[in-house]
């Protein structure tokens, strides 16, 4: 049965619901399994009776790794790439890194410590396929046959109302289309339109998938986020009319000894803006996804079933939050690089009567 644009309102909200449900019933299973593999992971090396620290498995989460751990017993060794001068390019697996109980060995010279592999002694040149790497394909994938999908459908059915995953996707760009991008940039918006779209839904696709248990925390890598910044700060800034770069440099209206002191004001803020832009949205994921682990580790840490009742109870809410904060966050960044590009762009018509 075909849906209106009308009822597109409604298949959202649904799937937003059951999506919250299934991340919160999944996310209590996975972190179980996680913490189920750091105590295995960890025995070998703690004593007898002691408790393995929750702290590693919540940074194991939040932090890139060349091995990527789904659940209690399944892991996916990922592939290391490096190079040397010595020795050139060399490519192996990471379980090469560890032996049967899992414990961290050296292999042809090689050495893995805090996520850098060293040889000799010394960094070498790591490209290997990370975790985080591996989700960034993952999100990558997922957004070309999302998108793939939506296309084929207005080419097998122009001009019908769209149904099924189309009716989700179409309010959502024209969401993005008219109420973020057009009326910050102003007419010459379809030139940025397609970044800004990918942008959206690169960040938004990041954020809930890095709800699922066992999944990467692709978003909340630094790495990715200072490279959606630089984006932001290049595209900006080599879109800059003259009228952006006069405001920067030569202030109008403004008396000659205050320029002194606002010319390094201005130049500061070009750089703060995709600085903040990296920040947040850094720091929103990462920190959602600490509160939501530290909350389920209560049960381990107290061995009683009450306290995991009532963390239960929190990581629900808390799960409904970080859904909203994953669309929140994707509108931000988006929205923010809408009203930087269209400063830049910008025609200021009344400076030679002023």
């Amino acid at each position: 049965m075909k849906i209106l644009p009308r009822n597109a309102l409604n298949t959202i909200k649904k799937g937003i619901f059951l999506l919250s449900l299934a991340t919160f019933l999944l996310a209590f299973s996975g972190a179980f399994g996680q913490e189920e593999h750091s105590a295995s992971t960890t025995e070998h090396s703690a004593p007898s009776g002691e408790e393995p620290s929750i702290s590693e498995v919540i940074i194991e989460h939040v932090m890139d790794n060349h091995v990527w751990h789904f659940f209690n017993g399944g892991t996916w060794y990922l592939p290391v790439i490096v190079h040397t001068p010595e020795r050139g390019l060399e490519i192996f697996s990471s379980r090469n890194f560890y032996n049967e109980h899992h414990a961290l060995v050296e292999y042809n010279g090689y050495k893995l410590e805090h996520n850098t592999i060293y040889l000799e002694g010394k960094p070498v040149r790591d490209f290997s396929i990370t975790k985080n790497v591996a989700m960034l394909f993952l999100n990558a994938a997922l957004i070309l046959w999302v998108m793939l999908a939506v296309s084929r459908a207005y080419r097998a059915n122009p001009g019908k109302a769209p149904s099924g995953l189309q009716s989700f996707i179409e309010p959502v760009i024209l969401f993005v289309k008219d109420e973020v991008v057009k009326p910050n940039i102003g007419p010459r918006y379809e030139r940025y339109l397609p970044y800004l779209l990918t942008l959206f839904f690169f960040i938004l696709f990041g954020n809930l998938l890095g709800l699922l248990p066992g999944a990467a925390n692709l978003t909340g890598n630094i790495a990715v986020t200072v490279t959606l910044a630089v984006f932001t700060f290049l595209i900006t800034n080599f879109s800059g009319n003259s009228s952006y770069w006069k405001h920067i440099f030569w202030t109008p209206g403004v008396p000659l000894p205050l320029r002194v002191i606002i010319l390094p004001v201005e130049i500061i803020g070009v750089f703060t803006k995709p600085f903040s832009l990296m920040i947040r949205l850094f720091a929103a994921i990462t920190a959602g996804h600490i509160v939501m682990l530290s909350l389920i580790s209560l049960t381990f840490i107290f061995h009683s079933y009450m306290v995991g009742i009532g963390s239960s109870i929190f990581v629900l809410f808390i799960s409904l939050i970080e859904l909203l904060v994953a669309g929140i966050q994707a509108y931000v960044f988006t929205l923010f690089t809408s009203l930087y590009i269209g400063l830049a762009v910008e025609e200021h018509h009344g400076e030679e009567a002023h």
